[in-house]
């Protein structure tokens, strides 16, 4: 299964796009229990999984979840307090998890209070005790990502640093006219997912979609193509105005009309 060929699907709206990710977030997380009495996923901020996260928490979806079998990490952080409206776990919490019966010994958020360096340090002892050995960070059942208009991932940021050699990095980000502290999942962690699903939606981002799958590859200059799973599957979920400048043909699986 190692270095499949990423999947398309595009969707005609984001609507149909996060119906389309809760169902793939549910068959995930019954395959995970199933398979490995556990359901190991990687969050991820933004506005684009909102929609999928409220969807989450309401009925039917959330009595399909067996939710003290799921451990919630997230893929990056804002190193700001919780109460902070940029705070990934506010966002999801408020949302999602504090909407649903899952235990609150398997949220796993970046104590984002600390300094970076000393989040970072403590959320890869984190990922270790979940570890898949030989590995020291688990092999999430689910990783959701989003692209930034500058093809950022994450806080994998144009320029960032592309061969990683640890975890989890902090890093100090000029994005948006702001400077940002922040914790970062690294492509070590990303690419070992069994399933990795990017989650796109804007017009804004469609020059940067064509050539984030298939301009060339230029890892240093668009993140997002730093994340080619080394055994898994790679799902890239668009909404039809980000997808507007894609030229080939999407899966059938695609269609959200």
């Amino acid at each position: 299964m190692a270095n499949l060929k990423p999947e398309l699907r595009i969707f005609d709206h984001l609507e149909a796009l996060s119906l389309a990710a809760a169902e793939l977030f549910i068959e995930t997380s019954v395959q995970a229990a199933a398979q490995r009495g556990r359901f190991l996923a990687a969050l991820s901020g933004g506005n684009t999984p909102t929609e999928l996260y409220q969807l989450l928490a309401q009925t039917p979806f959330r009595e399909r979840i067996d939710w003290q079998r799921l451990h919630a990490f997230w893929g990056d952080e804002r190193c700001v307090p919780i109460e902070d409206l940029e705070n990934n776990y506010r966002q999801a919490y408020e949302v999602l998890l504090g909407r649903v019966p899952i235990p609150p010994e398997n949220v796993h958020r970046v104590r984002s209070e600390l300094e970076p360096g000393a989040a970072a340090e403590d959320y890869a002892r984190a990922l270790k005790d979940f570890a898949t050995p030989p590995l020291d960070w688990p092999r999430f059942d689910l990783a959701l990502l989003g692209m930034g208009n500058d093809g950022h991932t994450a806080s994998l940021f144009p320029g960032s640093e592309v061969t990683a050699s640890t975890p989890v990095l902090a890093v100090t980000a000029q994005y948006e006219d702001r400077p940002v502290n922040r914790v970062t999942l690294t492509p070590l962690v990303f690419n070992a997912a069994r399933r990795i699903l990017f989650l796109v939606s804007g017009e804004s981002k469609s020059e940067t979609l064509a050539n984030v799958l298939y301009g060339e590859f230029r890892p240093e200059k668009l993140p997002a193509q730093r994340i080619r799973p080394t055994n898994g599957e790679l799902i890239w979920m668009v909404e039809r105005d980000a997808a507007s400048k894609l030229t080939l043909t999407p899966s059938p699986k695609g269609r959200g009309e």
